[in-house]
């Protein structure tokens, strides 16, 4: 995606006019009669999402003088994304707000957001759209935001077949390069000999080999932040397999790790103050003879025994050999990203990430961050009393909890696995059913601009 804020000021970008009811007198007076009376003949109103493209002024040498565009919501709810619409509408050309809406910075990011498309296997006429932003926003800044969703996007919308743990790896190679950090790749059988047994459980009847990624950059002396994500490149279900339905989207399954990526590159792009480790435990959950069952038992990374309740529960158990090793580095922060369990959606929809920590600050922080990004998660309790539903009469722990609460005691079962004092678990649905402001249907890379944001202010 080629950058789509312009790089300078020009005169002959094209205004975007924000409309509501309240400022529609003053837009039309600035506008001018000739234009005023365009927009009444074509019965604009100044209704959320409505938009009308303006005649250039004769012998003004451009077909296009203008663009009005409603934001007045006709709920009690304000988008702060609506400007993400427009792209889908503009024709090619270089525009600016010519008044600003209640917070230009989120409109100018779903304005980005929202040029999104994914054109890897079917061709496009190529666009040319761009913004000139406002002087008081920062571009590189929007621009790093922009190339991290961009990215998890794209890998979350590439299918198995071009997206397997091996492509996985070469991804995120190829960003560590960009960004001068370190990277190794633990392969294979080479799991068991250094000690990660579910990892290479969970993924060793796939034709593509398991692998533990692990991304190090900045400087040492720096506070320690270390991002996990679930790698799982395509979900079967293994020999609990899915349904045809639940199996449909399953390429999205390594959302987590794609999140993962996003972030790291928001963060290095930055140059943040802070010694950042991605670790990506990818896999795909595949069937054959070699497959992991029900009731199998496995020492964990931990040395904790962990009874197999069922095969498509296995993001918890790769993240758990991760988390494991993530935690003996004894970082600031611990955040794991997954596209763990449909209790979450169940319970929150597909656009409201939960989130689980023992860490009130960090939530607080969290919240704050998620609401002044626009970037939604709502926090699920760590509730003790359901560990007893992890249960196993001949292991330390099961891996499933029964048919209730499962979002909760998906997180309670990694919490086993860190002792961090500051670790935040993320289940996200890393996908947009259908298109909304900013959002183009497809892979979405949820709660990483909220988590960027708070790292910044942190480390900034």
């Amino acid at each position: 995606m080629d950058p789509i804020f312009s790089a300078r000021a020009t005169a002959e970008a094209i205004p975007i006019w924000f409309v509501t009811g309240a400022n529609y007198t003053d837009v039309q007076r600035s506008i001018g009669a000739e234009a005023s009376a365009f927009a009444k003949a074509a019965g604009f109103e100044p209704k959320t999402g409505r938009h009308l493209l303006l005649p250039g002024k004769k012998g003004a040498g451009a077909a296009l003088g203008g663009v009005l565009f409603g934001i007045d919501a006709t709920d009690d709810s304000e988008d702060p994304f609506v400007a993400g619409r427009l792209p889908q509408h503009l024709p090619d050309g270089v525009y600016r707000f010519a008044n600003e809406p209640s917070d230009a910075r989120l409109a100018a990011l779903a304005f980005a957001l929202g040029a999104y498309r994914f054109t890897r296997y079917r061709k496009a006429e190529p666009r040319s759209i761009k913004l000139d932003l406002p002087q008081s926003l920062a571009r590189e800044e929007l621009e790093h935001v922009v190339e991290g969703v961009t990215l998890a996007r794209d890998l979350i919308n590439t299918p198995a077949n071009d997206m397997g743990p091996a492509q996985l790896e070469q991804a995120a190679r190829k960003l560590a390069a960009r960004h001068a950090a370190t990277i190794t790749a633990v392969v294979g059988d080479e799991l068991l000999q250094q000690n990660f047994p579910l990892i290479h459980a969970v993924g060793r009847a796939a034709a593509a080999a398991p692998r533990l990624i692990d991304i190090a950059w900045g400087d040492a002396n720096h506070p320690r932040v270390t991002l996990v994500g679930k790698g799982v490149c395509f979900d079967t279900g293994g020999l609990d397999i899915k349904p045809e339905a639940a199996m449909l989207n399953m390429k999205k399954d390594m959302g987590g790790a794609a999140t993962a990526l996003g972030l790291a590159h928001m963060i290095m792009a930055r140059g943040l103050k802070l010694r950042l480790r991605v670790l990506i435990p990818a896999v795909e959950n595949a069937i054959a003879g070699s497959s992991f069952r029900p009731r199998d038992i496995y020492t964990s990374r931990k040395g904790i025994t962990v009874e197999i309740g069922n095969t498509d529960a296995e993001g918890r158990l790769i993240l758990a050999d991760a988390l494991a090793l993530a935690d003996e580095d004894k970082p600031a922060l611990i955040a794991d990203f997954a596209t763990l369990t449909g209790a979450a959606r169940i319970a929150l929809g597909p656009d409201m990430p939960a989130f689980f920590t023992d860490d009130d600050r960090l939530a607080d922080e969290l919240i704050r961050a998620a609401k002044a990004e626009n970037d939604p998660l709502w926090r699920l309790p760590l509730w003790r009393p359901y560990e007893a539903m992890l249960e196993s009469k001949v292991a330390d722990i099961n891996n499933v909890g029964g048919s209730q609460a499962g979002a909760i005691t998906a997180a309670l079962f990694m919490r086993r696995f860190v002792t961090a004092q500051s670790w935040v678990h993320f289940d996200l649905f890393a996908w947009t059913p259908s298109a909304k402001s900013g959002r183009p249907e497809g892979g979405e890379c949820q709660v990483a601009r909220a988590l960027y944001a708070l790292l910044a202010a942190r480390y900034g």
